[in-house]
């Protein structure tokens, strides 16, 4: 089968994340990048094209002339990558959407609450599909982890541990250069919420993805510890969810010594969960009053959601970027049943997901701006 012909809006060059999804869907060859919106400008876009090997005449100095122009091309993309800072992230999907052009976009889903829930409005207009890279949800272990409470293994849930720390902002980075911390500390671009946008957003999705909690209220306390900063920097969030479980969410980009720690524990009435991105191809597991167990990636015991989502042998370890293909692997599926008239079955994040999120950003920030009151969403 050929590959799914691939644009990419944003993701120019020196952006991390977008070489990153474009590594990530090439792994397992399903999609070939043609063009790109890559830049603000056309000039930058089109010296990014061709470091890439693009056609000149498929770099396009903005994402309306690449969608108008690509929709009409008869071997134009078939999907977008959208890895841009926050605040395009909406009238970006829009303009393929509209034109029945799949989506693949990066988290979290718009810089406002308004965008998101008109993007949600946009994606169940098309005829489109909408995938959003929350990509921890596609690691092994990850998968393991929430086939196991699902099957009842740790019981009713009690207790949720979520925790994304970084150390990389611990100095004022936006006022020394560095792209990646300017638009991610502006609220123009990154939205109201800074450290609770960027990553706080991938810690909760992960707590609610592997133990399907959903929440019914939240207590925020929101923190610039860089003097002069305009975005929070350091999150603590009390959770309340649905059924009874409580929760507790930290994450940071002040945290020296922490370089992308992401960590999740999870405690039912039978045994609990514990799995680290930094160590992604182990999960303990712990029966109640029995020893702790080690399950790795595609080894003894494997789930079968663990085993479909590996590629090599237990042993050879596999990380991010298998993680992130893993998500790409499955687009690819949806996209190609779409061809199909089909609807695959599936546990990609989707626009709901996404706007998931940016409802807890914004309780987040309206709580830390009430001194932590309860906030229920």
């Amino acid at each position: 089968m050929k590959p799914i012909r691939l644009g990419m809006v944003g993701g120019g060059n020196d952006a991390f994340i977008g070489g990153v999804h474009r590594i990530a869907s090439r792994i397992d060859g399903r999609f070939e990048l043609v063009a790109g919106a890559l830049s603000s400008t056309a000039e930058k876009s089109k010296a990014s094209g061709a470091a890439l090997g693009l056609d000149e005449d498929r770099c396009y100095g903005d994402f309306t002339e690449m969608a108008k122009r690509e929709a009409r091309l008869k071997n134009g993309v078939e999907a977008v990558a959208i890895v841009t800072p926050n605040h395009v992230h909406y009238p970006a999907a829009r303009e393929f959407l509209k034109r029945g052009i799949h989506v693949i976009c990066d988290k979290p889903l718009t810089s406002t609450l308004a965008d998101a829930k008109k993007l949600v409005a946009a994606a169940e207009k098309s005829d489109a599909q909408f995938i959003l890279t929350h990509n921890y949800t596609g690691y092994p272990m990850v998968r393991q982890a929430r086939a196991m409470v699902a099957e009842g293994l740790i019981g009713k849930m009690r207790v949720v541990q979520v925790e994304y720390p970084q150390d990389w902002l611990t100095d004022p980075m936006e006022g020394e250069g560095l792209k990646q911390a300017e638009w991610r500390t502006d609220p123009a671009r990154s939205g109201a919420g800074g450290c609770v946008g960027d990553i706080g957003t991938h810690a909760y999705n992960l707590a609610g993805f592997v133990t399907g909690l959903k929440l019914e209220s939240l207590a925020a306390d929101l923190t610039s510890f860089v003097e002069g900063r305009r975005l929070d920097d350091n999150v603590h969030v009390m959770l309340r969810y649905q059924g009874g479980a409580k929760g507790m969410l930290w994450s940071s980009q002040v945290a020296p010594g922490n370089e992308n720690a992401l960590k999740l524990r999870v405690y039912g009435e039978k045994g609990g969960l514990e799995w680290s991105q930094e160590d992604p191809n182990y999960l303990w597991f712990t029966p109640h009053g029995e020893p702790k167990r080690l399950l790795t990636r595609n080894g003894a015991g494997a789930h079968e959601a663990n085993q479909s989502t590996s590629r090599v042998p237990p042993g050879h370890p596999e990380g991010y970027l298998e993680g992130f293909a893993n998500i790409y692997n499955e687009a690819a599926d949806v996209i190609v049943a779409a061809r199909d008239g089909a609807a695959p079955d599936h546990l990609l994040p989707t626009v709901h997901d996404g706007l998931d999120g940016v409802v807890f950003i914004d309780a987040c920030v309206r709580s830390s701006a009430r001194n932590a009151a309860w906030v229920k969403i």
